[in-house]
């Protein structure tokens, strides 16, 4: 009978796994799980811009911005707001257009800026985000910062 109980348990242990969601063995995901998900709405169109085209493997096929967009982020803001802190920023998504940056600084999308240690600013789309601070492939072009550093930039609300 206590034989009977415990492989019964056993079962249901078992059973109840199913449902966690465990990664495979052996095989690797093509892309972090908040690369596949669906990105957050960006509160200001006039800083998105069109996906790469497929293949596209340079920075400037990838950076699908206009020159014209480009200049009017480094344009002096009319005013920025406070700041919320600075973070180390990496290359995000080279594939998700647009002037953006994802960091935990936000806990939902707003205008905002980054101001470069060189005292650049641009205007960007603040996403909320874990872990590491993401800065877009356009944004890191237009603050003239190499894709290859960890710059450090301060953020500002717009």
């Amino acid at each position: 009978m206590l034989r009977g109980l415990t492989i019964l348990g056993g079962c249901l242990l078992l059973a109840g796994c199913a449902d966690l969601k465990m990664p495979q063995f052996g095989k690797r995901s093509a892309a972090p799980q908040s690369a596949i998900s669906d990105p957050l709405p960006l509160p200001t169109p006039e800083l998105s811009a069109p996906p790469p085209k497929p293949g596209a493997t340079t920075a400037e096929a990838l950076d699908t911005t206009t020159p014209e967009q480009r200049a009017a982020v480094t344009a002096a803001p009319a005013a920025a707001g406070g700041s919320l802190g600075t973070v180390v920023v990496t290359l995000g998504d080279p594939t998700t257009p647009g002037f953006w940056l994802r960091s935990s600084l936000v806990s939902a999308p707003e205008p905002g800026m980054i101001k470069t240690a060189g005292g650049v600013t641009v205007q960007v789309d603040l996403m909320p985000g874990e872990g590491a601070a993401q800065l877009s492939l356009a944004a890191f072009r237009a603050a003239g910062l190499s894709l290859t550093d960890l710059p450090t930039v301060e953020v500002l609300k717009r």
